[in-house]
């Protein structure tokens, strides 16, 4: 099961990802200092967009790219709030490869490899698709803007 487990929220608290089953999730590795970090405000909007109808967006920070995301998880919470009015549930920094990746991390990329079957991620702002299912529906490179994902967003809330 791919949304299962606990993972702990930038605010400290942790949180069961088996409550977003049966919901559409998008989850996306953030970094704050990267160049593809004005997708929060894309992603924000899919958000408000789609929430009522069943719609989760998950930000996992993560500092394994450049080093683009160094600081602690309350000034990366103050970074998203201010710069993008963000929120969607953002979660505490974590890995996303080699062998400290999180759970979710290792499941994602087992079910949904990359370009050439490859299962790492390979920088910031790589965003998979989940239906309500529970199975990955997508993997989207970090050059997918998230508007180019709402046709799929909107036929997976669909199904």
């Amino acid at each position: 099961m791919i949304l299962s487990g606990e993972m702990q929220r930038l605010n400290g608290d942790m949180q069961d990802l088996a409550e977003y089953q049966g919901k559409v999730v998008l989850v996306v590795n953030t970094a704050s200092e990267c160049g593809f970090t004005p997708q929060y405000e894309g992603l924000e909007k899919l958000w408000q967009q789609y929430e009522s109808q069943g719609l989760v967006i998950l930000g996992f920070p993560c500092n394994q790219f450049g080093q683009q995301e160094k600081g602690d998880e309350h000034a990366i919470g103050a970074f998203c709030q201010k710069n993008y009015g963000v929120s969607f549930p953002m979660f505490a920094k974590i890995e996303v490869n080699g062998d400290n990746a999180a759970p979710l991390y290792q499941r994602l990329k087992s079910a949904a490899p990359g370009v050439l079957g490859t299962e790492g991620i390979k920088w910031n702002f790589t965003k998979f698709l989940i239906g309500r299912d529970g199975q990955v529906i997508d993997r989207y490179a970090p050059t997918t803007k998230p508007e180019a994902m709402a046709a799929d967003i909107e036929k997976a809330l669909a199904s």
